[in-house]
């Protein structure tokens, strides 16, 4: 039988475009920023969106000089409505790829559908592990040795896309679930430029819902 292999789109040099979706302080989308900047990640942010008006993550942007939008979910009378224009606002920018850093709004899966192999997601835990919210408390009283973060494809469905790479980090007896996320924090910032990098790059692609770094499965535990 043929293998199906999904090439993703491959960017010329330096005019990889992303568009950073947040909802928060904007740490990781700082990472991106600044690594985009110093030519580590051979791409440029060419726009920042967000659902909270007042996220921390938009000055970032404003401080790089980086077009930023925001879609206040309050503002919409029902989630289909809000859905349709975050859409709207995603395809405005065109992307080559978009990055979900922080953002705390569950996707429409026609819109998750339609950019699949071009939209990237970071969460808190070592999927299949511990999917949706509190899994730094989650995996402290689940007695987990390890945790961690994951970088993934995003799909329709939640946090079960495909992994590109996943840090690592023990969990300690001391724990909170304060101190165990600084840990988790510092991988984020290490696995996610290396994602984007390697997709801006033209090196991944998909296979049978498994992702591929040039032309081999990737042993996501970098």
């Amino acid at each position: 039988m043929a293998r199906t292999v999904q090439s993703l789109s491959k960017p010329q040099t330096n005019n990889c475009h992303l568009l950073v979706l947040i909802s928060g302080s904007g740490t990781n989308l700082q990472v991106i920023i600044d690594q985009c900047e110093n030519g580590t990640i051979p791409a440029q942010v060419c726009g920042v969106i967000s659902d909270e008006p007042q996220a921390k993550g938009l000055q970032r942007a404003k401080n790089a000089r980086i077009q930023t939008t925001v879609v206040d979910h309050r503002c919409f009378d029902n989630r289909q409505s809000f859905d349709l224009r975050l859409g709207e606002e995603i395809d405005r920018y065109r992307p080559d790829l978009v990055v979900l850093a922080g953002f705390m709004r569950i996707l429409d899966a026609k819109l998750a559908g339609r950019y699949y192999g071009r939209m990237l997601n970071i969460h808190p835990s070592l999927l299949p592990d511990y999917p949706g919210l509190n899994t730094h408390a989650r995996a402290i009283a689940g007695l987990a040795t390890e945790h961690g973060a994951s970088v993934h494809f995003v799909t329709p469905e939640l946090d079960a896309g495909p992994i590109v790479i996943q840090g690592r980090v023990p969990v300690l007896p001391s724990d909170t679930p304060e101190s165990l996320a600084q840990r988790v924090h510092q991988e984020e910032y290490r696995i996610y430029p290396t994602a984007i990098n390697w997709f801006a790059r033209g090196r991944l692609s998909i296979e049978a819902d498994r992702v591929l770094l040039d032309g081999h499965p990737i042993d996501v535990c970098a």
